[in-house]
């Protein structure tokens, strides 16, 4: 087998049957690993995905923990790690495993698209107190959020979001998985750290769209969202860096505030 598809899910009910839907004839193994979810969603499973893996947690373990066991359950040469909130294009996959055939030991992230059709921002740079000061302070765009390189060319990059990230078993395996330390948020960005240290390339490829509906599992909470986000921020970055940036962040975007009424 290939490729196996590893969905975490957790109350997106409607979402995850559109996400399975698109991607249920491109390949035999499909793993939804659930976390927890109250909506219904595993007996849709059931009752319309038959050859669907379902991991059913008993609790929401975190996107870390979710992509784990899903990746230990998998049998495919290589994994893609998709968020229940997609839907692939029919030549997404064939495009990616074009890329993949010439960079096996690779990590790819997919191009993500917006329902509007406008483009989704799905690259990282590894977060530094001088990024931060070059994007709020001097205003030098793409410097330190989340941003998409230029151009339909496949680009290396530092990091991608795993919304949509295809790498093979045996590379995520040497890199431990995901860390389980984070809830939700940054753990992407710290598997990808890891693979810059043992120098595993990262892709983005602009070139294989999917849609993804951005931020569906905690759309009705936010306060919580925005906790998990800070939490998972002060792990990646220390506590230290973590209040420095917050205060070059806030403090710069008050100064482009005030320049900007003048």
């Amino acid at each position: 087998m290939t490729l196996s598809i590893i969905i975490p899910s957790y109350n997106t009910k409607d979402l995850l049957k559109k996400c399975l839907d698109s991607v249920r004839q491109l390949v035999d193994e499909i793993i939804v690993v659930d976390n927890g979810s109250i909506d219904g969603s595993a007996k849709m499973i059931d009752a319309s995905f038959p050859n669907v893996v379902l991991i059913e947690n008993t609790q929401n373990l975190g996107f870390a923990k979710a992509i784990n066991k899903g990746v230990k359950k998998a049998s495919g040469k290589f994994v893609f790690l998709l968020n229940s909130d997609t839907v692939v294009r029919k030549d997404a996959l064939a495009k990616a495993f074009g890329f993949l055939a010439r960079n096996p030991d690779s990590i790819i992230g997919l191009g993500l698209v917006n329902p509007d059709g406008s483009i989704q921002s799905s690259v990282y740079h590894f977060p530094t107190i001088w990024r931060a000061i070059k994007e709020f302070w001097f205003g030098i765009e793409n410097s330190y959020q989340k941003y998409t390189p230029k151009g339909e060319d496949a680009k290396r990059v530092d990091a991608v979001t795993g919304a949509a990230m295809i790498v093979s078993k045996d590379v995520f395996e040497k890199l431990n998985g995901f860390d389980e330390k984070y809830f939700f948020y940054f753990e992407d960005l710290d598997f990808c750290r890891k693979a810059s240290k043992k120098g595993i390339s990262v892709y983005y490829l602009p070139f294989a769209k999917i849609l993804h509906h951005h931020g569906a599992s905690g759309v009705d909470m936010p306060k919580i969202v925005h906790n998990w986000l800070v939490a998972s921020s002060k792990k990646y970055n220390g506590n230290l860096k973590y209040y420095l940036i917050t205060l070059i962040i806030l403090l710069g975007q008050k100064w482009q505030r005030l320049i900007g009424k003048n």
